[in-house]
């Protein structure tokens, strides 16, 4: 299976699971679902996260997406990890395991759990092996 690209891996607001990008049309992108492999148009005005743009904050500052999804990947074998409806202080424990330094101020339980649908997304639908970022610089 391919490395996935983080870049490429988009978070839809209103949408389920996650989507890679495709291409650019003169109105926006054009998305393809990873659970369905269904292509969708979305205009200038759906929100659009690339998964490599988020980070979550912690005591010492900020953490990428990347390491996140890397820590749970180490901490459930590469498997798919607890599920997002799981008890919400259960999420806290399993997140204390993964990122001992989130900032419990800034990362809520509902953040937690859109993590966790990602990080199930992708070791289901995608790949929890990441493009590294020389490999990005020799595909450009």
């Amino acid at each position: 299976m391919e490395k996935t690209d983080l870049k490429k891996i988009i978070s839809i607001s209103g949408e389920h699971g996650l989507f890679e990008y495709v291409a650019q049309t003169r109105n926006g992108i054009i998305a393809q679902s990873l659970i369905t492999g269904q292509r969708k148009a979305f205009g200038p005005s759906s929100k659009v996260s690339s998964l490599s743009d988020i980070s979550i904050y912690t005591e010492d500052g900020e953490v990428s997406m990347k390491q996140v999804l890397e820590s749970i990947a180490e901490k459930a074998a590469k498997a798919k990890a607890m599920d997002s409806k799981s008890n919400p202080d259960k999420i806290k424990e399993f997140f204390k395991t993964v990122l001992p330094t989130y900032d419990e101020d800034r990362f809520y339980v509902s953040h937690m759990k859109k993590v966790l649908d990602w990080y199930n997304c992708l070791a289901e639908f995608g790949s929890l092996e990441f493009v590294e970022e020389e490999e990005e610089k020799k595909d450009e």
